[in-house]
């Protein structure tokens, strides 16, 4: 039953609007369907605490949930993406924890990606300038990921003494550069240019750096005035795949497709086609 026009709309219980929500370690906003989360200590580069992990990881896990947002930017304050975990917040006090301590950080941090994979909405990252270690694997699991020349992404864990199967990004960067590609990077520590990366498929296009935030705002524009209920499909499809034969796939497919054409948004795309107009979605 559709609410009247004035009266607030009630959502389902696990429905919420995120456009109020107050960050505490990071900068988050949103804007015509649109979310953008900055990383905000540009003095350093914009590394992690612990605190953001937690925080980065509770936020993607709400945006399930939110009403209000259909497709998410994820950048860096200043001429950086994100440098990873703080050297002094988080390196060090590490170097003094037992194992079941260090589980509980990896788990959290395994946490963030897993968050990221399942929220419905699109993310886009816009990455400029240094993007190491966990910042790295911030963007390695976003969906789309527009970058500069000059922007250096690096798997460094093996350059601190560490495996580089962190995050799950011995599962996620093969899957987007190929394996042996992702083996050098991933043994080595060692940086991709921008250029390469473009070239590699990691990012999907390069822009002038004061161009890549309209770039990126732009591409998650035009996703959030889309059709959000198949884009979260489409999502959904494309992590979920990963685990099934082709046949399997197939009838996964068979079924989501059948459920995006039960909804209004398919039927409107029709009539607008046949008026030779152009959709509005609403997402549902």
């Amino acid at each position: 039953m559709k609410h009247l026009p004035g009266e607030p709309q009630q959502l389902p219980g696990n429905r919420a609007s995120l456009a109020g929500h107050q960050a505490r370690h990071f900068l988050f906003g949103v804007e015509r369907g649109v979310a953008t989360l900055t990383l905000n200590r540009p003095e350093r580069k914009n590394p992690l605490t612990f605190e953001s992990y937690a925080e980065l990881r509770d936020l993607f896990r709400a945006l399930a949930y939110a009403d209000d947002v259909h497709a998410i930017v994820v950048n860096g304050a200043g001429e950086n993406f994100c440098s990873g975990g703080d050297v002094h917040d988080i390196i060090g006090p590490l170097t003094r924890l037992d194992m079941p301590g260090l589980l509980s950080f990896t788990r959290m941090t395994g946490d963030l990606v897993k968050a990221m994979r399942a929220c419905p909405q699109p993310i886009v990252a816009a990455i400029d300038g240094i993007c190491a270690g966990a910042g790295s694997m911030l963007a390695l699991a976003s969906d789309i990921r527009l970058g500069t020349e000059r922007s250096k992404t690096a798997f460094l864990f093996t350059r601190v003494g560490l495996a580089g199967c962190d995050m799950g990004a011995c599962a996620l960067l093969p899957r987007v550069i190929g394996q042996g590609r992702a083996a050098e990077l991933l043994y080595t520590g060692r940086a991709m240019s921008g250029v390469e990366a473009e070239r590699w498929g990691f990012l999907n296009s390069l822009h002038a750096p004061d161009a890549l935030p309209a770039a990126a705002r732009a591409t998650a524009q035009g996703l959030a005035d889309g059709p959000t209920f198949a884009h979260g499909m489409t999502k959904k499809m494309l992590q979920q795949e990963w685990n099934m034969g082709v046949d399997e796939a197939i009838e996964a497919e068979a079924q989501a497709q059948a459920i995006c054409m039960a909804t209004n948004d398919f039927h409107r795309a029709y009539h607008a086609f046949v008026a030779k107009q152009k959709p509005e979605f609403e997402g549902d």
